[in-house]
């Protein structure tokens, strides 16, 4: 499909594997800078742009594959691409010129469909792409078709046997035999005939699937065939891409570093568009919206994401470990243990520590001051808004540690404590306690003189669904700054582990947080999209938007939970296009991203050591002068942590056991208390009075008794 005119011919070095044109073509960037001059190559059925023709040795833009795609035109010189949810619009010079460019893209369309076709083609024989692919497909079918006989001949063998039982209980039935043995056999002859129609079924089932299989074998061959094809294809390009990279790096060592921000655009061509525009999907119950970046001069935020601007304000007074022993190899059967435990509480039942990883529960939720720095940020800034993004990142930061962990923490017993005493290390102190055994329920309180306190009660709903294991986190969390008396209040995202049974574990965070400061009515609204095989998406993908009192929107957030979060400032806002759902796209002209959070890298060794981050790798660690009841001390987890998993295991029971002996005792004895008898030991329960919830807060007195090695409150639970 040549191209003619203003359309000149590729350059016979252009592009890999024969181009078929090429031209110049208006592409739309965005509302600052309207249409720009791009350079488009036609080629093997894609559509691809550079900003110049000397970029083609380097660097592309984008592309777009014609054989999915959708042409569409607007007026005489506007073209209209779309594909997999990438739309570009372009303007021609003349309508001739765009009536050129229409029919070689209609052509290239055509050509590419044909070529995928024939791939997939049902009267095709493709042969695999080597001689030990054909064997190895070739050795599949045959062991599948063999173990299909098999079937087949067992489902023969039901039949058969079936019948003949079926026969003898006839032939009891017409015997002459005493009442009662008569309605015993006529009993058993009834349960034969649910036997023999619940074999029926099962006989059909089994041809239905020989039948499909046997009709589907050839498919299935050539779907893998065109999946071993597309992977050669897509090495090619990272190959080509790895090229590209090296170019670059090259080009760029000869190049002063100018401070960012600082780099102009060479004179006559716009900075790419593409490089600073962000696509943000609808989220739920919210309008869709879209940034544009505009001028980042003028944006004043505060904000770094690398770990070593974020530095203590005090220096550590105190070494940490900074490793524990390695993880033993020990194998489990899953499946014996889970399969009696399908919709029940995960809570409820004896789990072995195999499945554990050496911290409690309690550990885990102080976790969630890994980059509590964050916070001490927060207080500085002198904007409400730009204080609700270092909150919204800090809510975020508190599932990166989650990706790696697929291990479950140890439940904590009924009063059972966990203290971080950081005051002078880090400027904060963390108390949990654990406040309900049934459900499972901890308060946590935390205590910074940076200037802001946080405090909640989670309590654990989780349920084994077959596949997955769902975890929902229950109850607010509660964060005020001390100088403002702005108070934030939100909530967890659901909790997902996968591949329960068959392949990996892996873990996801899905649902909406919805965080309001109860002082200035602001609010943010955070979207944690759930992974999607099908999905074009960034996996763990996370978006929102910061308002004020009266919805005007002041910060665009985007990231994922595990590695990053962003904040663009809004400088305007528009109403766009309506969306395939009906919803009223939203277009925010923004300044560039600034980085608020990025993940500590794990240290070395981390996949043998249950994945701890740094700070994680210091919450076991033995300390004097804790509380009794603190879960250092639980002995069942330092026995896991040194790898006797077997005596660990041993101890677990007797303390599980202990655990159920007080509480039998307790409620023998009638004590009148709350829940179980039993009185939280550090924390009181009182009415919240922004949620209206009954929630345990700290009442005060631990670090007294500390100080004074007072430990006379605490039950003797280990």
């Amino acid at each position: 499909a040549a191209l003619s005119g203003h359309v000149s011919a590729v350059p016979p070095a252009a592009g890999r594997g024969g181009a078929e044109g090429a031209g110049w073509l208006f592409k739309w960037t965005n509302y600052l800078k309207g249409y720009q001059r791009r350079w488009f190559v036609l080629s093997n059925g894609l559509l691809s742009y550079y900003r110049t023709q000397a970029e083609m040795a380097h660097t592309c833009r984008g592309t777009i594959n014609l054989s999915t795609a959708h042409i569409d035109t607007e007026d005489s010189c506007n073209i209209v691409l779309s594909s997999g949810g990438r739309t570009y619009h372009l303007k021609a010079s003349s309508e001739v010129e765009r009536q050129r460019w229409v029919t070689a893209l209609e052509l290239a369309k055509a050509k590419a469909i044909r070529m995928r076709n024939n791939q997939s083609d049902d009267s095709g024989d493709e042969e695999p792409a080597s001689q030990s692919d054909k064997s190895e497909l070739h050795s599949t079918l045959k062991s599948l078709a063999s173990k299909l006989e098999d079937l087949s001949t067992c489902n023969d063998l039901i039949a058969k046997h079936g019948a003949a039982l079926q026969r003898s209980l006839s032939e009891l039935e017409n015997l002459k035999l005493p009442a009662e043995s008569g309605e015993k056999i006529k009993a058993v002859n009834e349960r034969a005939t649910l036997f023999r129609i619940t074999s029926n079924a099962m006989i059909n089932a089994c041809r239905d699937f020989l039948e499909l299989a046997e009709s589907h074998s050839r498919k299935w061959q050539r779907a893998l065939q065109y999946e071993r094809e597309q992977r050669i294809r897509l090495e090619e390009t990272i190959e080509q891409l790895a090229k590209q990279h090296n170019s670059l790096e090259q080009a760029c060592r000869g190049v002063l570093f100018v401070p960012p921000g600082s780099v102009q655009p060479a004179k006559g061509e716009a900075s790419d568009e593409d490089e600073e525009t962000e696509y943000f999907d609808a989220m739920e119950d919210a309008p869709a919206f879209i940034t544009v970046t505009a001028d980042p001069r003028h944006h004043s935020t505060n904000q770094t994401g690398d770990k070593e601007s974020t530095c203590k304000d005090v220096l550590p007074k105190k070494r940490r470990r900074t490793r524990i022993p390695d993880k033993p190899n020990y194998s489990l059967n899953l499946w014996s243990i889970m399969k009696n435990c399908i919709g029940k509480e995960l809570s409820k039942i004896p789990m072995p520590v195999n499945f554990n990883e050496p911290l409690s529960m309690l550990q885990r939720l102080t976790e969630d001051l890994e980059y509590h720095e964050l916070l001490d940020k927060a207080v500085k800034c002198e904007s409400s808004t730009e204080q609700m993004c270092f909150v919204a990142a800090f809510s975020v930061s508190s599932y990166s540690t989650t990706v790696h962990r697929t291990a479950k923490p140890f439940n904590p017993l009924l009063g059972e404590t966990y203290e971080l005493d950081r005051l002078d290390e880090l400027g904060f102190r963390s108390l949990c306690e654990q406040v309900s055994h049934h459900p499972p329920a901890a308060a946590h309180h935390v205590y910074s003189k940076q200037g802001w306190t946080l405090w909640q009660e989670i309590t654990i709903a989780s349920k084994f669904r077959g596949k997955y294991l769902s975890i929902m986190p229950l109850g607010a969390i509660h964060l005020e700054f001390h100088s403002s008396g702005n108070h934030y209040v939100w909530r967890k995202v659901t909790s997902t582990v996968h591949n329960i049974i068959v392949g990996k574990l892996w873990i996801d965070q899905s649902g909406d947080i919805e965080i309001v400061n109860h002082k200035s009515k602001d609010k943010c609204q955070l979207k944690f999209t759930p992974y999607s095989y099908f999905s074009r998406d960034v996996p763990r993908k996370v978006t929102g938007v910061v308002t004020d009192a009266d919805g005007k929107a002041h910060y665009v957030m985007s990231g994922t939970w595990d590695e990053n979060m962003e904040c663009s400032k809004i400088v305007q806002s528009s109403h766009g296009s309506t969306s395939s759902e009906g919803k009223q796209k939203t277009v925010y002209q923004t300044l560039a991203p600034k980085v608020l959070w990025k993940k500590y890298p794990l240290p070395e060794n981390a996949e043998n050591m249950y994945f701890f981050s740094d700070l994680a790798l210091t919450l076991n660690e033995p300390e004097e002068r804790v509380a009794p009841t603190d879960s250092r001390l639980r002995p069942d987890q330092r026995l896991m942590e040194n790898g006797k998993w077997d005596e660990a295991n041993v101890e677990k029971q007797r303390l599980e056991e202990k655990q159920r002996a007080v509480r039998r005792r307790r409620e023998a004895e009638a004590v009148e208390a709350l829940e179980e008898g039993y009185i939280p030991l550090w924390f009181e329960r009182k009415v919240d009075p922004l949620t209206g919830e009954l929630i345990c807060v700290y009442k005060g007195g631990y670090w007294e008794a500390k100080e004074k090695q007072d430990w006379d409150l605490c039950p003797d639970i280990f």
